[in-house]
């Protein structure tokens, strides 16, 4: 028998009526947990949203600097993309979401955990690969795979009978996720991967047919891989973020449009808009160029893939997502210097690198008179390179 559950809050449509249906469904105290991964304004009035729905109490945790910190930066020194364009601005916020969720229920004394993700999505596997991994003995809850709610019209409809206060409407119905790396949007228009997005939809930057004119130069700065700077000034993770985001957005920096493959093998289309984000990958990608040898680079790369679907399929409190880590942290011990990013409606130009441990030596590139590389050298090169060219092509000779 359920007695006290754990929710997932965040006060949107599908977890507004959860908290009656647990009531009336289970007859169990619910307590609702939001955390705060940067969603702004999404947070505001909760408490009294939760608690006149039934919650015995909310409670919201501001889990900004320990999201950016100990799961954006991670999954940035990795490089890690899905599939091509994504940089998993939700994926990355589900782990520390439910760790949360876990420890407010095992300090409560709850009997189970429940959240508002659907039966068809990736979220439902990244919260519930986390309670499995911290919290075993809990019982999970998932009313989208027990309730006869079937789709978003009919919890509009819910929502209404129980005078349950929503902003979703059934004209304008998109799944909307913000977080202080990126917001998703799903639904509506997006579900024929046909149509263009709607201007308005956007949220977090201009259109580059709006953006300024002029170009803007910026400079990001790193240690060890991890952004530490903004144009020559030191910043705390958060604001760093923040004001990265500000400037991308401006500059129309961060849209994507992707039909990704979900987890549950359906494929399903969604614009991301990750302006911060975007600026802070293509600086790293490009120090990373000056400061790590050939192999390392081309490795790294490879596991990339796989870290990004450790975090896509929600992986995260796993052995092999710790082991890529230590992986990662050797190769970003010389990645430390800035890159010069130019903005311009939208277009990101690598306009400089430099680093105290770049591998670039201007003797060995240059074209001019030098002394370091004796250029004779390449014929013994070529000739031991070629040799199985050389052979191949003798043979096809012979048999002619």
């Amino acid at each position: 028998m359920i007695k006290k559950v754990v929710l997932a809050y965040s006060g949107g449509l599908d977890t507004s009526v959860i908290i009656p249906w647990l009531k009336e469904n289970y007859r169990c105290e619910v307590i609702a947990m939001a955390g705060d991964v940067g969603q702004g304004e999404e947070l505001h009035g909760l408490h009294e949203k939760a608690t006149k729905t039934g919650a015995s109490q909310l409670y919201v945790e501001d889990l900004r600097e320990e999201f950016v910190r100990d799961y954006i930066w991670p999954t940035l020194r990795a490089g890690a993309v899905y599939e091509r364009k994504y940089l998993l601005g939700t994926s990355m916020a589900r782990p520390i979401l439910a760790k949360r969720q876990v420890e407010i229920a095992l300090r409560e004394g709850a009997d189970a955990v429940a959240h508002g993700c659907t039966g068809k999505g990736n979220d439902q596997v990244r919260f519930e690969l986390t309670y499995k991994a911290l919290a075993p003995h809990l019982k999970v809850i998932a009313p989208w795979r027990e309730w006869s709610i079937k789709s978003r019209e009919d919890a509009i409809d819910y929502a209404q009978k129980k005078n349950i206060p929503i902003t979703a409407t059934k004209e304008k119905i998109y799944s909307e996720d913000r977080n202080i790396w990126h917001i998703s949007h799903e639904g509506g228009v997006l579900e024929d991967p046909a149509s263009e997005p709607e201007e308005s939809m956007w949220k977090l930057t201009t259109s580059p047919e709006k953006a300024p004119d002029e170009a803007r130069y910026v400079a990001i700065e790193f240690e060890r891989g991890t952004p530490v700077g903004i144009d020559g000034k030191k910043l705390p993770p958060v604001e760093l973020v923040s004001l990265a985001n500000k400037i991308g957005g401006e500059h129309a920096i961060g849209r994507i449009d992707l039909v990704e493959n979900r987890l549950v093998g359906i494929k399903s289309r969604g614009a991301y808009e990750t302006p911060g984000g975007t600026l802070i990958v293509q600086a790293h990608r490009e120090l990373e160029s000056i400061c790590l040898d050939k192999e390392t680079l081309r490795l790294k790369d490879q596991l990339a893939i796989k870290y990004a679907d450790l975090v896509y399929n929600g992986q995260w409190f796993t052995p092999i997502r710790e082991a890529l880590d230590g992986f990662v942290e050797a190769t970003q011990k010389t990645v430390t210097g800035s890159v010069r990013l130019k903005l311009y409606k939208g277009n990101i130009i690598v306009a400089g690198r430099k680093s105290p441990y770049s591998l670039y030596r201007e003797d060995l590139a240059t074209f001019g008179e030098e002394a370091v590389y004796n250029q004779k050298d390449a014929e013994g090169f070529i000739n031991l390179f070629g040799l199985p060219v050389k052979v191949q092509a003798l043979a096809e000779r012979s048999r002619k």
